[in-house]
């Protein structure tokens, strides 16, 4: 279970204060894969790295009981000086017991497959390069919930379904909170949604056809 308590988020503008979040409080059940819908600019994002711990509220709480990932294939965190290798070494410290540290190297290794450039420096990396290596650590280990922002396969056609078939498997052992502009992946992966609509108010749809419905009425018609 997620329990978010009184949150409330705001950013300052030229016109002053808006705010995304005001008083927020919502409970997503254990088990079940959490859509966040709603327009371009409605905070989607931004619940996504709040629950994931990336970006802090301005008030409020945000509990549980469950393991989180990082954003799924999320790239702007590495060390550009650093090589691959190091930079996965310095993120399985971090998630991983130190008998499991060959492993999980060895694991992205051969996912991203990047060659001799896995002992490069990634500021040498195109952004391609630094995807498939994002997305092979995020896959590397294994959360309760995977925050998954419109990233779910990266490369050429290959990869891509291999990327895919992985994550298959991840849903059918965790749960994903799940923000997508293509409403195809959010009935195929997910169970229920947190609908943002108009002024910014939040609804907690238990049926995601019954969210993308609303979603769809409110801002395509």
């Amino acid at each position: 279970m997620i329990k978010i308590e009184n949150l409330t988020k705001s950013y300052r503008t030229p016109a002053g204060r808006h705010y995304v979040f005001k008083d927020l409080n919502l409970q997503l059940p254990s088990g079940k894969s959490v859509a966040i819908i709603g327009r371009n600019g409605a905070g989607k994002s931004t619940l996504l790295r709040m629950i994931g711990g990336i970006d802090q509220p301005d008030s409020g709480l945000i509990t549980t009981d469950k393991t989180i990932s990082w954003p799924v294939g999320l790239s702007g965190g590495f060390q550009g000086s650093l090589s691959g290798r190091e930079n996965v070494k310095f993120v399985a410290r971090l998630y991983a017991k130190k008998d499991q540290l060959k492993e999980k190297i060895a694991f992205v290794e051969e996912f991203a497959q990047l060659g001799k450039y896995f002992d490069m420096p990634i500021k040498n990396y195109s952004s391609g390069m630094k995807s498939r290596l994002g997305f092979g650590l995020s896959m590397a280990f294994k959360f309760d919930y995977y925050l998954v922002d419109e990233v779910t396969a990266v490369g050429d056609a290959r990869f891509r379904a291999k990327c895919a078939r992985l994550f298959k498997i991840r849903h059918a052992e965790s749960s994903f909170l799940m923000v997508s502009h293509n409403l195809n992946s959010l009935k195929e992966f997910c169970d229920m949604a947190i609908y943002i609509g108009r002024d910014n108010e939040v609804l907690l749809f238990h049926d995601i056809e019954e969210a993308i419905t609303q979603y769809s009425f409110e801002w395509k018609t």
